[in-house]
């Protein structure tokens, strides 16, 4: 999983051995530029520890360390990881490349000023368990920044995501719901995307939720 900047990675999930598979496909899946909604949303944020949710190729990781930030890079695949870590030598001291499902392995608790989770194909689960841990991997005074395709391009063009049922999955709407009065929510929005969609798809728009944990 990477950034969503040439390539479509909004719909579907896969084994480590799938997504490492995928990423042997091509010498590059994804262009190594930062997710726009990212930029955009932590630009002005004071930097500290991040946690880079489906890191991938390492676009976002790369861009939060050239800003000053500490991150934890995390993905399932190995290959995905080796390019990251290949095209980041030079914020290698900035960035720890991880292995891990962070559906089924949670990250550390109050862990994060920044947990981004960028186009992440996330099931849904008994109790909820993969999506609250992400949400308490949060510091008070940190930020969660969660970013999918918007749920009506998928639905309007079903041909675009293909064996992908949206109802298995957490949406902005799912994320808000688990908040509770120790977050702001400060962004939960649908808007245009900040780069064209990716090539033979309609993903037009982005739904953009940003929460403060304030404490």
């Amino acid at each position: 999983m990477d950034t969503d900047t040439d390539t479509d990675t909004g719909t579907g999930t896969g084994t480590a051995q799938e997504w490492d598979a995928r990423y042997r496909s091509r010498e590059q899946l994804f262009s190594g530029n930062p997710n726009g909604v990212l930029v955009t949303e932590v630009e002005g944020l004071p930097p500290g520890q991040a946690l880079d949710v489906g890191c991938g190729e390492g676009g976002d990781a790369l861009w939060l360390a050239g800003h000053g930030w500490r991150v934890t890079a995390v993905d399932v695949s190995e290959v995905a990881l080796r390019r990251a870590a290949a095209a980041g030598a030079e914020v290698s001291d900035r960035v720890a490349w991880a292995r891990a499902d962070l559906a089924t392995t949670p990250p550390p608790a109050a862990a994060f000023d920044l947990v981004s989770i960028q186009y992440f194909p996330l099931l849904r689960s008994a109790g909820e368990e993969a999506l609250r841990a992400l949400v308490a991997a949060v510091a008070p005074g940190g930020t969660l920044l969660f970013v999918t395709h918007a749920l009506a391009d998928l639905t309007e063009h079903p041909e675009d995501s293909a064996e992908f049922d949206p109802a298995d999955y957490y949406w902005a709407d799912d994320l808000a719901a688990v908040l509770d009065d120790s977050w702001e929510i400060q962004v939960n929005e649908t808007r245009p995307r900040t780069a064209p969609a990716p090539s033979g798809t309609h993903h037009h728009r982005d739904t953009v939720l940003r929460a403060l944990r304030t404490a």
